[in-house]
C-alpha cells in the first residue's frame, strides 16, 4: 500500500473507522491518520477501500481531514489535549536535628 490509500481499521480500539496512510514505516507497518488516531498501524489491521487521495508524505491532520472530506468521507474534530499544568514545587522536609544545629 502507498501513501494516500484510504483504508478502514478492522482491529483495535479504532476498528470501523476510516483512515489514510500518511507514511510507510517498513514492510509491515504504516502511519495512519483520519477518523482514527494518528499512529503506527499493522498492515494486517487495515482493509483498503480502493480509493486514494492526493497527500504528501507526513501530511498534517488538517491536510488529511481536508482530503477525506473532498473524497466524500465525513470526519469529526478530535478533542485537543489540554496543556499540562505546572506542578507546585516540593518543599524539602527539614529534620529536627538539622534545625537544632542551625540554632
Amino acid at each position: 500500500m502507498k501513501i494516500g490509500h484510504i483504508c478502514m481499521k478492522i482491529a483495535g480500539r479504532d476498528a470501523g473507522k476510516i483512515c489514510v496512510i500518511v507514511d510507510t514505516l517498513d514492510k509491515n507497518f504504516v502511519l495512519v491518520d483520519g477518523q482514527s488516531r494518528r499512529k503506527k498501524c499493522n498492515l494486517m489491521h487495515l482493509e483498503p477501500l480502493g480509493k486514494t487521495v492526493d497527500i504528501k508524505k507526513g501530511a498534517s491532520h488538517a491536510e488529511v481531514v481536508k482530503a477525506l472530506n473532498s473524497a466524500g468521507f465525513e470526519t469529526t474534530e478530535r478533542k485537543q489535549k489540554a496543556p499540562k499544568a505546572e506542578k507546585p514545587a516540593q518543599v524539602k522536609a527539614v529534620r529536627k536535628s538539622a534545625k537544632k544545629k542551625a540554632e
